[in-house]
């Protein structure tokens, strides 16, 4: 089978809002969803990272950056501030080329960030 376009979803939550918490969840979480699904970072098209509104202090493209992702077009954007949300929550949603299946698309949610979807964390 030839390489395919997919997506990959994930989350992970941060005790506090600042720079350092940023961007240490930020790398674990694309660390962690590169190595589960093999990931050539060459073959990343593109990246969204959204956070709740209580996420202020820094971009999670940042962490992205220093991870060497330099030419991989990057976003940040809030999340709709519903009431009720997951606090303090990073999300990412990461395009990439894979000989993988969908079905085999691993998506990674991490610390409190499970209860965003846990009937996909279920394998992990």
């Amino acid at each position: 089978m030839g390489e395919k376009l997919w997506a990959v979803r994930g989350g992970i939550t941060i005790p506090e809002d600042t720079p350092d918490e940023i961007i240490t969840a930020t790398k674990q979480l694309l660390t962690e969803i590169i190595k589960r699904n093999q990931i050539n970072p060459e073959l990343i098209v593109s990246i969204i990272f959204t956070v709740t509104t209580d996420i202020t202090s820094e971009f999670p493209a940042v962490a992205a950056r220093q991870l060497g992702l330099d030419s991989t077009p990057l976003m940040c954007s809030s999340e709709i501030p519903k009431l009720g949300s997951l606090p303090l929550c990073i999300r990412v949603l990461m395009h990439f080329h894979t000989k993988l299946s969908k079905s085999e698309i691993n998506h990674v949610y991490l610390r409190e960030a499970v209860k965003l979807r846990p009937d996909l964390v279920s394998n992990q």
